[in-house]
């Protein structure tokens, strides 16, 4: 486990919108994914679109609404409001209150997004701690991204070592290479996604450019660290053999033999109606491991171990 000197500030606050018990894909054993808000990327397949504004944001869940329109009564602002029966709220105006949702008569709103401080974060996590030490499992920081809440993050890890925790984080890793260095010599087990070995397309399905991604990525390598590569190999995007080539290509230069291939589904779909916003991959098929496997052996023939 990587230590450090400098104390955490445990008063620092971050932006979090969900804290995960219990998950056993997000890194060694049982462990408590903290969800962070914001990200620099706006994937169009992103499984939590809540996660891509910093803001904290409304959800709307049209299954449970009643129509009553209290909540648009009851806000100061009228940032609230109703067309063809459909929930809208001005992101631009709304000032997170929560007066609506707590009003709400059918419980259809729920906030996303809440600014904690890093005790109170390690509070939740460490009600588990039991279960972290017979698994060797810890606290994995998601989101989103913690690269856009830097001193949050730093600090969160910080705490979080001093408390004896094992540390694991979900990243894309788009961030200068001063603060993507100084966050992960903080974290045990890094997951890092590549979404697409061309700039250019990466460009197009994310909104923004790869180069910067792949360079913290084999510093990271080259670094020691414990580096996980994930590809979500996405229909119409990323999937195509001639792309599994390029991708081990660009992996093997950027110094790793092995990727976890993450095939997509659409766990996420729902989330864009409450958010009120559209779904680019809206009645795509999921892909299943049994569908990608002549993708997968590509990897292979560039000595890469490729798995799901």
């Amino acid at each position: 486990m990587k230590t450090n000197h400098e104390k955490a500030d445990r008063q620092c606050r971050g932006t979090v919108f969900n804290i995960q018990k219990f998950s056993v894909n997000d890194g060694p054993g049982i462990r408590t994914v903290v969800f962070m808000k914001g990200c620099p990327l706006h994937c169009a397949w992103c499984a939590n679109p809540e996660s891509q504004s910093a803001c904290p944001q409304i959800l709307w869940d049209k299954r449970k609404c009643i129509h009553c329109q209290q909540c648009a009564e009851n806000c100061h602002l009228s940032a609230i409001s109703f067309h063809e029966d459909h929930f809208h709220v001005d992101d631009t105006i709304c000032d997170s209150c929560s007066l609506c949702v707590r009003e709400c008569p059918a419980a259809a709103l729920k906030k996303e997004g809440e600014r904690n401080t890093v005790q109170e974060v390690l509070n939740i996590v460490e009600q588990d701690r039991v279960f972290y030490e017979e698994s060797g499992g810890g606290i994995t920081l998601s989101g989103g991204e913690l690269l856009m809440q830097p001193r949050f993050a730093e600090n969160l890890l910080k705490a979080a070592h001093e408390n004896g925790l094992h540390t694991a984080c979900e990243t894309t890793g788009f961030a200068q290479k001063e603060t993507f260095a100084k966050i992960m010599k903080h974290v045990d087990w890094i997951y890092m996604d590549l979404k697409h070995w061309d700039p250019h397309k990466h460009k197009e399905g994310t909104g923004v450019f790869n180069e910067i991604i792949i360079e913290n990525m084999k510093y990271a390598i080259d670094q020691g660290y414990d580096v996980h590569v994930r590809i979500p190999v996405i229909p119409g995007f990323n999937d195509t053999i001639e792309d599994a080539r390029h991708f081990a290509e660009t992996l093997r230069k950027a110094g790793t033999d092995e990727v976890q291939l993450l095939p997509f589904h659409q766990f996420g779909e729902n989330k864009y109606d409450m958010l009120d916003c559209s779904y680019a991959y809206e009645n795509k098929k999921a892909y299943h491991p049994e569908d990608l496997e002549e993708y997968r052996k590509e990897f292979e023939k560039f000595g890469m171990h490729a798995f799901f």
